[in-house]
């Protein structure tokens, strides 16, 4: 396995013959990270993960300073998962300067996660779409736990003309249902029984979904969560369903592909959870 940053990157990618796989992550790897890299493994001849913890998605009063960085615990996890090279560029060979030029999400990256962190999407296509010049992939693995994200970058390969497959690999949940995440470190024993409210609130709408309309299924979720709020277990950031392909609010007559999107807010830790629903009117 070869670590190292652009100029690395560049020489090992001019040696690849066959099709490489890329799998963008943020470090603080955990075995959600290596179920994406073992797809990515799958679906390519060669597996590039990428370690960078990118300023631009974060707002001023978020985690960039505190977001953890254990680089060597993460360079174990990549050379278990049989990654070929580690993408781990210096903030400086990213970002010389301020970026003048950015991509914009648009009005779909403005609502639900979009809405409750102004500019954060805006800073995850903008390294998104660096990371796929630099590594020049064949495939890229996203998680669907970060559904908007997934959603917006499959926007971005199409508007921009990338040639690049995306693949999302459903969420990966610990034993108690929690969805995996970096920041699941950051919740203390007492507020991780409390985040349990959310995937409880997905199970509850899951049930709901099978001959329910779109209000009734997003009732049986607020239903669980509500009584989370009224305990100040958590606090709720946001709930709806909408349709995947543009994240407008589902009509009561929808019919198709639809997401529940969930956020809330447990012990000072940001959390997000979906479910994937389908709709036959």
């Amino acid at each position: 396995m070869e670590v190292g940053g652009i100029q690395a990157l560049r020489a090992w990618r001019k040696k690849q013959t066959g099709t490489v796989s890329l799998v963008p992550t943020m470090g603080a790897l955990h075995s959600g990270h290596q179920a994406l890299m073992g797809r990515a493994r799958d679906s390519g001849d060669s597996v590039v993960t990428s370690i960078f913890v990118n300023p631009l998605q974060f707002g001023a009063d978020e985690d960039f300073m505190k977001y953890p960085r254990p680089f060597e615990a993460d360079l174990e996890v990549c050379e278990a998962a049989d990654v070929d090279f580690v993408f781990a560029p210096a903030l400086g060979e990213m970002y010389p300067a301020a970026p003048e030029v950015t991509v914009s999400s648009g009005r779909m990256g403005s609502v639900f996660e979009g809405a409750a962190r102004p500019g954060h999407f805006d800073g995850v296509l903008t390294v998104v779409a660096k990371l796929f010049t630099l590594t020049a992939p064949t495939s890229a693995v996203f998680g669907l736990k970060d559904i908007q994200q997934f959603c917006l970058v499959r926007r971005m390969i199409e508007d921009l003309n990338f040639d690049i497959e995306l693949i999302g690999l459903p969420v990966v949940r610990d034993e108690d249902g929690l969805a995996m995440s970096s920041r699941n470190e950051y919740l203390a024993p007492g507020d991780r029984v409390a985040a349990l409210a959310i995937p409880r609130a997905l199970d509850a709408a899951a049930r709901a979904a099978d001959g329910g309309m779109p209000a009734d299924v997003e009732a049986a979720a607020r239903q669980v969560l509500d009584v989370a709020v009224e305990r100040e277990d958590l606090d709720l950031g946001y709930i709806g369903i909408v349709d995947a392909a543009t994240f407008q609010p589902c009509a009561q007559n929808f019919s198709g592909h639809a997401l529940l999107l969930v956020s809330a807010t447990v012990g000072g830790t940001h959390l997000i959870d979906n479910l994937p629903l389908e709709f036959h009117r």
